[in-house]
């Protein structure tokens, strides 16, 4: 059997969902054809049974890489800032980091204190931010190093990692 790493893996799992919509879409346009009353119907090269049998394996493929690139990512370690992480809690974390930087740079956006209108016309209202907004851009700035520093660990560790796959009917 031919082996892939889990790196092209991924790429394929992309390719196996978008050739899945592909022959669903097929199933129906060769499911059924228009004819003259009286006429009989021309069957094309590809028939329903033929697409619907192409679609049934690609799908069995797609199960067997999900197995395949879910155990890899369960089994397999990376480090990072000390820990050891399983592949799959560290793509969270990456997407974790991601959301947290975003939150911190919206945060240093932030005035540090601004006048609120429309509560009175005779009182004034300041919205006053109970934190240093500089602060905060450098969190942001540190949670997308991570962030970075995480995926391109993943990725890399992705090369190392080899399936029994063959993925020869796609390439």
């Amino acid at each position: 059997m031919s082996k892939i790493t889990l790196a092209e893996a991924v790429k394929l799992k992309s390719i196996l969902k978008k050739r899945i919509h592909e022959l669903d879409d097929e199933m129906r346009r060769v499911a059924f054809t228009t004819v003259e009353k009286g006429n009989s119907p021309e069957k094309g090269l590809r028939t329903l049974q033929i697409v619907e049998t192409e679609l049934d394996e690609v799908r069995l493929d797609s199960r067997t890489l999900d197995r395949l690139m879910y155990r890899a990512n369960i089994d397999n370690e990376i480090e990072f800032q000390g820990d050891q992480l399983a592949i799959v809690e560290a793509i969270e974390l990456a997407t974790q980091l991601r959301a947290k930087a975003q939150t911190y740079k919206e945060l240093s956006m932030s005035e540090k204190e601004e006048i609120q209108y429309g509560y009175s016309e005779d009182i004034i209202v300041y919205r006053v931010a109970l934190f240093e907004p500089e602060d905060y851009r450098v969190k942001s700035l540190q949670a997308e190093k991570d962030a970075h520093k995480l995926s391109n660990l993943i990725n890399a560790k992705n090369y190392s990692i080899i399936l029994d796959f063959d993925d020869a009917k796609y390439f």
